[in-house]
């Protein structure tokens, strides 16, 4: 023996030098990406928890008005649920409350501070129930019993 190696060994050597650390450069390079896209999916499921909320905050302000709780107490309870800074509508009319509450969610902030933050909005409609000598909601003209079957 020469004590050289063979040629074919020596190849293989240098390519196994030319791709050390490869992975760990295809780990900086992609490592960057997956945080971004991880910190982005959770400023969404923020968006839609604050959209939940919106959605949630019409509903029991439409019920409450619609119950003829005084129209600031409804309010009131509809801003508690909303997400902060939202503002809560109430009107009436035709026999029904409407409730829109708009609000808004800040972008991610840090990297991506320049993102614009998401605008979320829900409506919520409600029959108003009928006042004393009209009978409650549900069962029927005043006089006539549950679902107006004739007198009680």
């Amino acid at each position: 023996m020469t004590g050289r190696r063979p040629r074919r060994d020596r190849a293989a050597s240098r390519r196994e030098r030319a791709e050390r650390g490869a992975a760990t450069a295809e780990l900086a390079l992609v490592l960057p990406l997956l945080v971004a896209v991880t910190l982005g999916l959770v400023w969404l499921l923020v968006v839609g928890a604050a959209q939940v909320r919106a959605v949630d905050a019409a509903r029991e302000t439409a019920r409450a008005a619609a119950r003829g709780d005084a129209e600031a107490e409804a309010v009131a309870r509809g801003r508690r649920i909303a997400p902060p800074g939202s503002t809560v509508r109430v009107s009436h009319g035709a026999g029904e409350v409407r409730v829109s509450v708009t609000g808004r969610v800040a972008g991610p902030g840090g990297l991506f501070a320049a993102l614009p933050g998401a605008r979320v909005s829900a409506e919520a409609v409600a029959l108003a129930e009928t006042t004393a000598g009209t009978g409650p909601a549900g069962t029927g003209p005043a006089g006539t019993g549950p679902a107006g079957r004739g007198a009680p």
